[in-house]
């Protein structure tokens, strides 16, 4: 359906042909990133808008529609006043400061409250009836607490993932500490197209999402080859099999502090073992879209879990988490690489994390924003996590079992804000006499049951061998 006699330039938006998920056709409305020149033809680099970035991809040119081509428009100038800027906040400001107020301090009047928390358990009518809190001020009025200040800022690590997602509705500002901190750099056209075509990594080759700065002489290779075992990137096959006889690795670098069946886990220590911390960096890149490296490592430690056979311990995924996170982050990145995904690794990730927080004595939450994936997998986890333990609540002596939000919170690690979102997103809690109830519909029950006959791969505490560092205590880490 292209016209050779209308040029299309970068920035111009068109219909562009694409299959869905049922192998339909369907034309959506996409944005022309790159240009390039193809033996015959042109080749057009296109995202779809409204679709996630890991869709974008080359398209020919009899996939787009010029009959409804729209040419960039033109940026207005910004008014300016006595030669300056205009003094009122651009609105993305001020959309930032309405979120802040509508969703990001409403939990925090509730955790500064002073709140009892009643618990009657009873079936009526097809509900489980769960009789929640009431909200008792000292002085028998509500007040507005403000949360407090955030605790020391480390200097800002570079460019400023996923900013359209947070935790169950509280956006939270991205932090600018990372391994893998959060990205503002999409201004930038390079970082917007995926520049790596296959990774290969052991028995498995995968389709990178996301661009990801590994060195430009491999981004124009075919396949990049990675040593599954110290994640080192070659440009052949041949490299590949040389490194292989010298490589003395058969798992990764540091100590296994998991083990359960096949199933593995290594802690390491990004200071010990800076090269392989940055390998994994780079392939996380490749699945992580608005994260971008930091090659200080040395603040952060890195939990690799695999999977065991005879040729050794294969990576399956991996989490981040600092060694001092001034903001309770028990996670700063999480990814479970695509040929494991859909098979619980994910959660499995999530509870060993929580897992962690545990022995440590503290309630932890991810760093946010979270990724379109990582927020739907923390939903779920937190989702059954909770209800796991208002379902197991017994009646003590003929009473009405009690339990508290800071209880919840103590038992699975997760910080009270989560737990309440938590209960919030599933829409759990009603106000009824003069009290919060929280109602469990049959569905809910049935549902959560169902889930929990498909969630095979636990953690097993027994089989946790971790002991805390306090680094504090150790200098610059």
């Amino acid at each position: 359906m292209a016209d050779a006699s209308v040029e299309i330039v970068e920035g111009c938006r068109l219909p562009v042909l694409r299959k869905n998920q049922e192998n339909e056709d369907e034309w959506p409305l996409a944005e022309i990133l790159s240009v390039r020149d193809a033996p015959g033809r042109k080749l057009y680099y296109v995202h779809y808008v409204d679709f996630n970035k890991r869709l974008d991809e080359w398209v020919t040119p009899d996939r787009l529609d010029i009959k409804k081509l729209q040419f960039p428009k033109k940026e207005a100038k910004t008014p300016t006043k006595n030669g300056l800027p205009g003094s009122r906040p651009s609105s993305p400001d001020r959309d930032v400061v309405k979120e802040a107020m509508l969703y990001h301090f409403y939990p925090v009047y509730i955790q500064h409250l002073p709140v009892h928390y009643t618990v009657l358990k009873s079936r009526k009518n097809g509900l489980l009836c769960l009789c929640m809190f009431s909200l008792l001020c000292q002085n028998g009025t509500t007040r507005r607490i403000l949360p407090s200040q955030p605790g020391r800022k480390r200097k800002n690590c570079g460019t400023d993932e996923d900013s359209q997602d947070s935790s169950d509705g509280i956006p939270s500002a991205p932090r600018m500490t990372g391994s893998l901190v959060s990205d503002r750099s999409h201004d930038d056209i390079v970082t917007r197209m995926k520049n790596i075509d296959c990774i290969e990594l052991g028995r498995h080759r995968l389709k990178p999402w996301y661009f990801s700065p590994y060195p430009q002489e491999l981004t124009s290779l075919p396949i990049l080859y990675l040593c599954e075992f110290c994640l080192k990137f070659l440009k052949s096959l041949k490299c590949l099999q040389r490194h292989l006889t010298k490589c003395n690795l058969r798992h990764p670098p540091g100590n296994e502090i998991y083990r359960k069946g096949t199933i593995s886990y290594f802690e390491i220590d990004g200071r010990k073992n800076k090269t392989y911390s940055q390998n994994l960096c780079l392939l996380a890149k490749c699945f992580l879209d608005h994260k971008t490296l930091y090659y200080d490592t040395d603040p952060f430690l890195f939990y690799v879990m695999t999977e065991y056979d005879s040729k050794g311990f294969h990576i399956v995924g991996y989490f981040s988490k600092e060694k001092e996170s001034t903001e309770d982050y028990n996670v700063a990145c999480i990814l479970t690489l695509p040929p494991y995904q859909r098979r619980g690794y994910g959660k499995l990730l999530i509870e060993f994390s929580y897992e962690l927080s545990k022995v440590e004595g503290k309630t932890g939450t991810p760093e946010k924003p979270l990724s379109d994936l990582g927020l739907l997998s923390y939903r779920s986890y937190w989702s059954q996590t909770i209800l796991e333990i208002l379902m197991d609540l017994k009646s003590d002596n003929g009473e009405r079992p009690q339990i508290t939000i800071n209880e919840i919170s103590e038992i699975t690690s997760v910080k009270k804000e989560d737990v309440i979102s938590t209960l919030q997103y599933l829409n759990l809690i009603n106000y009824y006499k003069g009290q919060y109830i929280l109602t469990l519909s049959e569905d809910i029950v049935e549902g959560h049951e169902r889930a929990m006959q498909k969630r095979h791969l636990r953690i097993d505490p027994k089989c946790l061998h971790f002991t805390p560092k306090d680094w504090s205590k150790r200098g610059k880490w």
